[in-house]
Formats: C-alpha cells, sequence, structure tokens
C-alpha cells in the first residue's frame, strides 16, 4: 500500500495496488455527511477496490500519516 499526500491541493490518494494508468473502471463517491468529508472509492473491472482518494485530507486523516506520505509524481 502506498500513500501519496499533495499539499497543494490538500488531497489524498491511498494506492491498494501498485499504480497502473488508466486501471480505475468506476468510482463511488462515498455520502460526505456519513464519511466527515469528500471520499472516492476506485474500482477496478473486476469489482476489486484499487484506491481511495480523499480530499481536505488534512482535516480527516492523522497528522502522523500525511506526514510519512509520498509527494505524487509530476506527470
Amino acid at each position: 500500500m502506498k500513500l501519496e499526500y499533495d499539499k497543494r491541493v490538500d488531497a489524498a490518494y491511498f494506492y491498494l495496488v501498485p499504480p497502473v494508468p488508466g486501471i480505475a473502471k468506476k468510482t463511488y463517491a462515498c455520502d460526505p455527511d456519513e464519511v466527515g468529508g469528500q471520499i472516492q472509492l476506485d474500482f477496478d473491472s473486476e469489482g476489486h477496490l484499487i484506491g481511495i482518494e480523499i480530499l481536505d485530507a488534512s482535516l480527516i486523516l492523522p497528522k502522523e500519516a500525511l506526514k510519512g506520505a509520498q509527494e505524487p509524481a509530476t506527470r
């Protein structure tokens, strides 16, 4: 598992599998009222959870988790 955190936009992404462009085939947006923020779940074509995106991450995730996160690769 890999965690990337982009401070500029306060967004975090948990990679549950190695990143592969185009692997996410379906995204489910969690109800913000239920989870306390903007969280999206990414699934592959077989329905496996492959990643989790968290917006406003500094408000939702523990500070310790963000300290250990990698910066996203520049594209």
